[in-house]
């Protein structure tokens, strides 16, 4: 598996940050890490494995990225307008920054041009980033796998609101979307999953709140819950990767 990493500056963050590409050819896909976690959890928690016949192949490239939840959503004790604000900068720096190096990566891969849709993929928190990143920006992400996600941004500010934290709220805004808001046609011209077991460690309400969203508005989604059983973590993460990919990438 062809496999390279990358540390560039961030304008939007004003650090660096880094990532790690897997494959050589096909879609792109960004994987968001866990909460707190770092670019090289894809591969550190065997994810390449799971994802290993999609990559080889040339179907996916995916680009797995730092989180800055650590100073955002996990920091419970910080000021939550500042947390709000800088976890906002993190969403400028994936679609100002690394969607357009994504996108030039995998055209120039592919021997594409243009500005190819982008899957957007993760667990746990990740998943909650994955999801508002693919309800937000419609116009960029057209692909949606996320596993034991909470989709409210209550989990991370504790009852604070205001416009930006709204923003990052999935369940909130969504409720809020009027029937004939564009994005809900963009919405139903792509793929997303929304998966949660209902065992240890799984926190499912905000899932079906969601999946009651969507059947309101229109919006196709497929959101799935599995049995009680299905425990909030990797071994189940890998079985539902390789149960769902299939229906993403068809």
């Amino acid at each position: 598996m062809q496999t390279q990493y990358f540390k560039q500056y961030s304008p939007a963050l004003g650090r660096d940050m880094e990532c790690k590409v897997y494959g050589h050819a096909g879609r792109p896909v960004l994987f968001i890490p866990c909460q707190d976690g770092r670019f090289f959890d894809f591969e550190s928690f065997h994810m390449t494995d799971t994802w290993a016949p999609w990559i080889e192949s040339g179907q996916v490239m995916v680009f797995s990225i730092d989180t800055m939840d650590a100073e955002t959503w996990s920091n419970k004790a910080g000021d939550p307008y500042w947390r709000a604000r800088r976890h906002e900068q993190w969403i400028q720096y994936i679609t100002d920054e690394m969607v357009p190096f994504m996108r030039d990566m995998a055209n120039s891969c592919n021997g594409w041009t243009g500005f190819p849709g982008v899957m957007a993929f993760g667990c746990s928190l990740g998943a909650t980033h994955a999801a508002n990143l693919y309800f937000r920006r419609p116009d960029l992400f057209d692909g949606l796998l996320a596993l034991s996600g909470i989709y409210t941004a209550s989990y991370g500010f504790d009852g604070y609101m205001d416009d930006v934290v709204y923003l990052n709220s999935p369940v909130d805004y969504l409720a809020n979307m009027p029937v004939d808001h564009p994005f809900i046609q963009q919405y139903n011209q792509h793929k997303g999953v929304i998966c949660v077991g209902q065992g240890a460690w799984e926190l499912p309400e905000t899932t079906h709140r969601i999946q009651e969203i969507c059947q309101e508005k229109g919006i196709q989604l497929w959101v799935d819950f599995w049995g009680w059983d299905v425990n909030h973590d990797w071994p189940w993460w890998h079985k539902q990767v390789a149960y769902f990919l299939p229906y993403l990438l068809e």
